[in-house]
């Protein structure tokens, strides 16, 4: 009964999802305590008090059927032009209402920009190790993902073969930084040298690149390091974002699609935007959500409890002898598998009562992912079974 077109999907069924299951299964046998499930990106921190406060007065100053109400498809406009003066005090610019989408979440956001701008057969480039949902996404609308491979030793993309990829069906090229699952930023230089690259390919081939800066993780950043704000850097970037992070609400499904004046046809992409944000069964981003969205853009959450994971986290399993690119931001570890068949190690680490993911799963195979957005207590007693991995493995 179901399409052709599902079957494939059914098939490949997300590996994050089906280990963060068995973590469940897991943990009904041996209870929660002797399971360490690495495996989802599920923040372990509340919302910040801001929250909980602006959904209390929302519900008890403003009018409900205002609250609970239709708005314009693009979402409200006081919230968008809050939104708008918020992201200008930050980063130097000149946004206005008219350049955000309110979105259910950074997913949405991503695919309003896909179905905006593919025909059938257009390219999408990313660089892996990227987020396994990026390939169903672009089929959504019949288009090809084209992955470019990592550079395992940095993760930093590889820019001479993006040079090499780029022909007359691209598109788009989605970049992530922070990046899921390595937790590299990409740097203001790199960035930099990606634009040269983006104009170089533009000219020659004369066509227009839309760049997708996706950016749920921007608010988690670590030793000082800065995310450069990409559409500042490369001219035909939008920015797809997401609070399920930065303010630990990843159930409630709130986020934003920025525009840019200089996105070429800049009206109309605005208006085939908020358009697909219908179309696709959204409507418009969560009434309630937007509301207290509007009232918290300078609220996020507790940085330092996600850096002091990372520090125990990555301490321990280097003193192992594990290796990984210690991460500048996000809240993942991208751990190189000993014997090189990152399957095989979840398998391992399974016995051991550890779930984290395949770095196949993210096109970068010889990796696991680990999410250590956990509690601290959690790390501290899953170090006894990640020794036992470490002398099963031969380190």
């Amino acid at each position: 009964m179901i399409s052709e077109k599902m079957k494939p999907l059914v098939n490949n069924n997300s590996a994050i999802r089906a280990m963060f299951e068995e973590g469940k299964r897991l943990e009904k046998l041996y209870g929660k305590e002797k399971v360490y499930d690495f495996s989802l990106g599920n923040p372990n921190l509340p919302a910040p008090a801001q929250v909980k406060k602006a959904i209390f007065d929302i519900l008890n100053e403003e009018d409900s059927v205002f609250v609970h109400g239709y708005m314009s498809n693009a979402g409200y406009e006081d919230v968008r032009k809050a939104l708008a003066d918020s992201i200008n005090k930050r980063f130097g610019t000149s946004y206005g209402a008219k350049n955000f989408i309110m979105t259910v979440g950074a997913a949405t956001a991503l695919n309003i920009v896909l179905k905006t701008i593919l025909n059938p057969e257009d390219e999408v480039i990313a660089f892996a190790p990227y987020f396994v949902e990026y390939g169903n996404y672009v089929r959504n609308y019949d288009g090809k993902l084209v992955v470019i491979p990592p550079d395992v030793e940095t993760f930093m993309p590889d820019l001479a073969v993006l040079e090499e990829k780029i022909n007359e069906r691209t598109k788009a090229i989605i970049i992530n930084t922070p990046n899921n699952p390595s937790g590299v930023i990409y740097s203001e230089e790199t960035l930099q040298r990606l634009k040269r690259v983006i104009e170089k390919k533009e000219k020659e081939l004369g066509i227009t690149i839309v760049t997708i800066s996706d950016e749920p993780y921007r608010e988690l950043a670590y030793d000082g390091a800065v995310v450069p704000w990409v559409p500042e850097i490369i001219p035909h970037a939008v920015v797809v974002y997401s609070y399920s992070k930065s303010l630990s609400l990843p159930g409630e499904r709130i986020g934003w699609l920025l525009i840019p004046d200089r996105i070429p046809d800049f009206d109309e992409f605005v208006n085939a935007a908020t358009i697909a944000n219908r179309c696709m069964g959204s409507v418009n981003a969560p009434s309630l959500m937007q509301r207290v969205i509007g009232r918290c853009l300078d609220a996020k959450v507790d940085v330092d409890f996600y850096d002091r994971n990372r520090k125990l986290l990555y301490d321990g399993l280097s003193a192992l002898g594990f290796f990984c690119v210690k991460p500048e931001g996000a809240f993942y570890m991208f751990v190189r598998v000993p014997q090189g068949d990152d399957k095989l190690f979840c398998e391992v680490c399974k016995r051991h009562h550890i779930l984290v993911v395949p770095g196949t799963s993210f096109a970068c195979p010889g990796f696991v992912r680990i999410a250590y957005c956990v509690s601290q207590q959690m790390i501290e007693r899953s170090m006894e079974a990640f020794k036992k991995v470490a002398k099963e493995c031969g380190l």
